[in-house]
């Protein structure tokens, strides 16, 4: 599933290139998404000037003024900038065209979504309960440790949990946990100022470094360019399992958590 990085990197692929233009068509060639796309859209939408285009945890949002259009990229799905005229494949289901452009949804499981809110986005179901942003000045020590208080379910379930803190999915979870050098079963609530102020570090370097990269191709995921992201060539854990450690040469391990596989190294993640 594209996580905050690769949505992030669609974003800010996008943006220069539709922000401030008029909608001139909607083709919506497949509206049986996770989500049906609303059958009204089109009236609400065409003829209106994106006024901006942003990013709310994994959730892309098409200000139009009166409302925005909130796009989630679902398990492998993409927003990328095409010819209008370009001929759609199988798996591309909608098109936002602005006049000789168009960004167009691909989503061949048909997991994401596009749905409409009228006035501030924040208050769509899907938005309303989300936690903070990890690259926001809200999430620091001082949060990370208050919120941990008490908390016995593992630190790399927390950093998952979109009430606690968006965006943060499996491979950045992994990721952030070995450069912090913390097991990802940790219970959450053992971790003291220190290690908190140092996890929220190795969170926001990994997203930063991950943005600069383009994000993570797994199966087929592109920015809006078109173009694949190169982070899944600097893993530490995530995907590993078997392979030695780049840092110390033990064995990286592989464990299922949560329904979720997760990796980390024995020897530099110790669990205390």
């Amino acid at each position: 599933m594209p996580e905050l990085p690769e949505v992030e990197t669609t974003c800010r692929g996008i943006r220069p290139h539709v922000e401030g233009r008029q909608l001139s068509g909607l083709r919506v060639r497949n509206p049986r998404l996770r989500l049906p796309v609303p059958p009204e859209l089109a009236d609400r939408i065409v003829g209106r000037v994106l006024q901006g285009v942003s990013r709310r945890a994994k959730y892309l949002l098409l200000d139009f003024g009166p409302g925005t259009v909130i796009v989630h990229l679902g398990m492998s799905g993409s927003l990328r900038l095409v010819g209008a005229d370009e001929v759609p494949g199988a798996h591309d289901h909608v098109d936002f065209v602005f006049g000789a452009q168009a960004l167009r949804l691909r989503d061949p499981r048909r997991f994401g979504m596009v749905v409409w809110q009228e006035g501030a986005p924040e208050r769509h179901p899907l938005l309303a309960h989300l936690g903070p942003e990890p690259l926001s000045e809200v999430f620091d020590a001082a949060w990370l440790f208050r919120v941990t208080r008490g908390l016995r379910a593992p630190i790399k379930h927390v950093l998952m949990d979109n009430r606690k803190l968006v965006g943060v999915g499996n491979i950045y979870a992994s990721e952030s946990l070995f450069r912090a050098r913390i097991h990802p079963l940790e219970p959450a609530g053992a971790l003291g100022l220190r290690r908190c102020a140092r996890l929220v570090q190795t969170v926001r370097e990994t997203l930063a470094d991950a943005i600069a990269a383009g994000g993570s191709t797994l199966r087929d995921f592109v920015g809006g360019d078109g173009r694949p992201g190169y982070f899944q060539q600097q893993y530490f854990v995530y995907g590993r399992a078997g392979e030695a450690c780049r840092q110390c040469g033990s064995t990286v391990l592989g464990i299922v958590s949560g329904q979720r596989a997760t990796c980390f190294c024995p020897r530099c993640q110790r669990r205390r």
